[in-house]
């Protein structure tokens, strides 16, 4: 017989599990098959494991922490004004409650979930919030199962029992789209996200949708990676075309501030040949010349609601979904009647 201490770790070796699933049986969580955690339970009697008196009285208390995790490349982070402002307000609201905020950068929404079910089961974090919905997406039914609190940042028709918050991206749309029909426009093209993002999904409809009310042609919607170069590239692609749209919205600043250069870059004129709409205010969007109309949002605010209702589930077992302003349109210099 071993001369240690049977830890965990043993357990696992035996069971052939890893020591998260050993954590769940335990500790009686969801995660693990009744015949799995009957097993583990079987082993820790057999080797004589006891639960280490600090690590119970560890479990017993609260972590003080809650987790995000994002499959996004880490460059992005640090050029998107939209996350840095959404972890700001967190923050903010973290830090005024005593709570810290555990962020990790994944390569894929699998790993993504392992983070999750990783700090779960070693009483890491008391619940997390989950960015970037996907349609399908594995994550909202694995932290289901796990019954950890959780805050879906996005809509809730992509939340499942999960609680959302969210904004309405179609009412930001429909401002843009009527102000731009307004000024004449009939050709109004999009920049879009990643395409298997469900908030992407909703704008393309609502796009679609409201357009038809309009009388505005069929939007052509040229879908991206967020970033600079690809915002260009699209913008490249969008005014080279026979039928040019005579204006163009974006997802993001990012993009908007690259379609605007390239715009310049191939000799047209801001706004009158070509008007440009920027999703998510900055001071990016408002240095550059013209400065960019743009859709304008409290994004600090936004991760502040979304910080607040997770505290509220991890203090009470549960909290409402919370429906945040939607973007107002600021019109600046970067929108004109079409020539």
């Amino acid at each position: 017989m071993s001369k240690h201490r049977p830890t965990i770790a043993d357990i696992a070796r035996r069971a052939g599990v890893s020591k998260v699933a050993v954590s769940y049986a335990l500790n009686d969580r969801p995660g693990v098959s009744p015949a799995t955690r009957a097993s583990i339970k079987a082993i820790a009697q057999e080797i004589g494991w006891r639960p280490n008196s600090a690590a119970r009285a560890l479990t017993r208390a609260r972590a003080d922490t809650v987790g995000l995790a994002l499959s996004r490349p880490a460059r992005m982070l640090g050029v998107e004004p939209f996350f840095m402002e959404l972890i700001s307000g967190i923050e903010t609201e973290l830090s005024a409650r005593g709570c810290a905020l555990l962020l990790q950068v994944v390569t894929d929404p699998v790993q993504e979930l392992e983070m999750y079910r990783r700090w779960w089961g070693e009483g890491r974090v008391d619940g997390v919030f989950l960015a970037d919905v996907r349609s399908p997406d594995p994550r909202i039914e694995g932290i289901a199962e796990l019954g950890m609190p959780a805050v879906v940042i996005g809509h809730p028709s992509a939340a499942g029992s999960l609680t959302p918050v969210w904004s309405d991206d179609s009412a930001a749309l429909r401002d843009t789209l009527t102000y731009l029909a307004a000024l004449g426009h009939r050709s109004v093209a999009r920049v879009a996200g990643l395409p298997e993002l469900t908030h992407t999904q909703l704008r393309d409809r609502a796009q679609r949708e409201i357009s038809a009310e309009l009388g505005l042609e069929e939007p052509v919607v040229v879908h991206t990676d967020y970033s600079g170069e690809e915002g260009a590239h699209a913008t490249r692609r969008l005014i080279s075309s026979a039928a040019r749209p005579t204006a163009v919205i974006y997802d993001n600043d990012i993009m908007a501030v690259a379609g605007l250069s390239v715009a310049q870059e191939m000799g047209l004129d801001v706004p009158a040949d070509l008007s440009l709409v920027a999703w998510d205010d900055s001071q990016l969007s408002r240095v550059v010349r013209p400065p960019l109309t743009a859709l304008s949002r409290d994004i600090s605010a936004y991760g502040t609601h979304a910080a607040r209702t997770l505290l509220a589930m991890v203090a009470d077992g549960s909290a409402p979904g919370f429906e945040d302003a939607a973007a107002r349109l600021v019109p600046r210099g970067s929108t004109a009647p079409p020539r």
